[in-house]
C-alpha cells in the first residue's frame, strides 16, 4: 500500500510526501493543486477528519521529493502483462521493456489509422499499409502499397498492354489530357489535376474501357468471320481475351461503385461522428468546470463544518495530537516544526484564539523542551471586546494514566503586541518556550504519549 499514489492509486511515479505523510505522484499532485483552490489531502479525510490541521493542505512547494520510495519501487519485481509476453524484471527496467516488447499494440507511423503488434508491423508496412509508399518498377509512379497491390493496377499493368500488342494500337498519352483518352476520357487538365482525375475517376474509366472492349468485340469478330467463313485460332484466342476482359472490368465497376457507396456513406457517418464528438468534448469540459467549482465549494464546506465540530465557546478547549513521532520527527527536520490547533473562543461572542505547539521546542527552549504558546487571532466580534487581551491563560498537557499533569499558566503582559487588537490573522503567539522537557514527553515512566497520541489542554479565566 505504501507504493500506491494517494490520488490515482497506481504505482508512485516520482513520488512526493506532503507535510501530513501521504504519497503523491509528482504529476497527481501538480494536477491537484492547479484544479482545487485550498486542497485537502484525501488520505487525511479517510483517515480521520477530526485531526485535519495546516498540514493536510497540499501545496507543490510543501511536498519533497521521496528518494528512499523512488529506490524502493525502482526495485520492485513486475512483469509484463501484455498477452503472449513472458518478460519479467524489475520496475527500473520495465519503461525501457514497454519501449520494445514485441507483443505491444501500437499504432502505425505513417498516420494509417491502424494498431498493430510491434513484431507486425514490418509485415502491416509491406502489405497492408495504405501511407507506406514504394516505387513501381515499370512506370516509376510512387505508391501506396495498397495501390501497388489493388486489382485494377493488375489490369493496367499487365492486362492492357498485353491486349493493345495483339492486334490495337497502344493509346498514346497526351501530357495534358487523361491515358483514357483513347477510350474516350475527355478531361485535360495540369499533371496533379491529371493525378487527382485518375484517382477520383476509375469507376468511369471502367466503364470506358468496358464500353471500348465491346466496340473491338463487334468490329473484330464479323470481321474475321466474312473473311475466312469461319474463326481463325488467332480470333478465338483475341474474342476469348475479350471476354476475360469484359468478365473483369465489369466485376471491378460493380466493386468501383460499392466502393464508392461506402465510402460516401463512412464520411457521412464520420462527419456525424465529428459533431457528436464535439458536441460531447464541450459537455465534458462544463462538466468538468462545474466539478471543479463544487470541490471547491465541498473542501470549504468540509473546513467549515470541520471547524464547527471542533470549535469551543467557553474558553476551554482540549487539543488532541495524533501520530505525535512523525509529527515530533518532521519538527527535528525542519518539515514542519510547529502544528496551529483549531481555533476556540472565550465566549459565543468573545475572544477568538488558538495554541501553537512545537514539539521540538522554540526559542530558549529548542531542541530541549516542548514549547507551547497562546495566539490571539482576528475575530468577527473585536469591535466590541475591550482591548489589551487580560484574561488569565492555563496550559496542561494530560496524564492519561490520570497521575500527574504538567500545569503551567501566565497572565497576559498588557503593554505586548501579542494581546492587542489584532490587525493581521492573528497576533505573535506568547507562552511557555520551556514547557516540558523532552526527556519527559518520551519517558515510558509518563504516559503523555500514549499510543502516539497526547492531549494538550487550554483553559481560559473569563470571569
Amino acid at each position: 500500500q505504501k507504493y500506491l499514489c494517494s490520488n490515482c492509486n497506481n504505482i508512485l511515479k516520482k513520488a512526493l510526501q506532503t507535510l501530513c505523510g501521504h504519497r503523491y505522484c509528482s504529476a497527481c499532485l501538480s494536477w491537484i493543486v492547479r484544479n482545487n483552490k485550498n486542497a485537502i489531502c484525501q488520505k487525511c479525510k479517510e483517515e480521520d477528519p477530526s485531526t485535519l490541521s495546516e498540514g493536510s493542505l497540499l501545496a507543490e512547494e510543501r511536498a519533497f521529493g521521496d528518494a528512499a520510495i523512488n529506490k524502493e519501487i525502482s526495485e520492485l519485481k513486475v512483469h509484463c502483462v501484455t498477452l503472449g509476453c513472458g518478460w519479467s524484471g524489475i520496475m527500473k527496467n520495465f519503461e525501457e521493456h514497454q519501449s520494445l516488447c514485441e507483443y505491444a499494440l501500437i499504432p502505425c507511423h505513417t498516420g494509417c489509422g491502424h494498431v498493430v503488434m510491434r513484431k507486425k508491423l514490418a509485415d502491416h508496412l509491406e502489405n497492408g499499409c495504405v501511407n507506406n509508399v514504394t516505387m513501381c518498377q515499370k512506370c516509376q509512379r510512387s505508391l501506396s502499397s495498397s495501390e501497388y497491390q489493388n486489382p485494377f493496377q493488375l489490369v493496367f499493368d499487365y492486362f492492357l498492354p498485353f491486349f493493345f500488342q495483339q492486334n490495337l494500337s497502344t493509346p498514346s498519352i497526351n501530357k495534358d489530357g487523361c491515358c483514357f483518352s483513347e477510350v474516350g476520357c475527355s478531361f485535360r487538365g495540369s499533371k496533379e489535376k491529371l493525378k487527382e482525375h485518375e484517382k477520383t475517376a476509375v469507376g468511369t474509366h471502367m466503364l470506358l474501357l468496358l464500353q471500348h472492349i465491346k466496340q473491338l468485340k463487334a468490329s473484330v469478330c464479323p470481321a474475321a468471320k466474312a473473311a475466312h467463313g469461319f474463326i481463325p485460332q488467332s480470333e478465338l484466342s483475341l474474342e476469348n481475351k475479350l471476354h476475360v476482359f469484359e468478365n473483369i472490368v465489369a466485376v471491378l465497376n460493380k466493386e468501383v461503385e460499392t466502393s464508392y457507396l461506402e465510402i460516401t456513406a463512412f464520411r457521412r457517418q464520420s462527419e456525424l461522428d465529428q459533431n457528436i464528438i464535439r458536441g460531447l468534448e464541450l459537455k465534458i469540459a462544463e462538466l468538468h468546470r462545474c466539478l471543479t467549482q463544487k470541490d471547491a465549494g465541498l473542501s470549504s464546506l468540509h473546513k467549515s463544518l470541520l471547524f464547527s465540530e471542533q470549535a469551543s465557546y467557553d474558553g476551554v478547549f482540549l487539543w488532541k495530537i495524533t501520530d505525535v513521532g512523525r509529527k515530533l520527527q518532521d519538527s527535528v527536520t525542519g518539515r514542519a516544526v510547529s502544528l496551529y490547533s483549531p481555533a476556540f473562543y472565550t465566549a459565543r461572542y468573545g475572544y477568538k484564539v488558538c495554541l501553537r505547539v512545537y514539539l521540538n521546542g522554540d526559542g530558549t527552549g529548542k531542541g530541549t523542551h516542548v514549547s507551547l504558546f497562546f495566539v490571539v487571532m482576528k475575530g468577527d466580534y473585536d469591535a466590541l471586546l475591550p482591548w489589551p487581551f487580560r484574561h488569565k491563560v492555563t496550559f496542561m498537557l494530560l496524564d492519561q494514566n490520570n497521575r500527574e499533569h504538567i500545569i503551567d499558566a501566565f497572565r497576559p503582559d498588557l503593554t505586548s503586541a501579542s494581546f492587542q487588537r489584532p490587525v493581521n490573522e492573528m497576533n505573535v503567539a506568547s507562552g511557555c518556550p520551556m514547557f516540558l522537557p523532552l526527556s519527559k514527553l518520551q519517558s515510558p515512566k509518563y504516559a503523555y504519549v500514549k499510543e502516539d497520541t497526547l492531549f494538550l489542554k487550554c483553559i481560559i479565566e473569563t470571569n
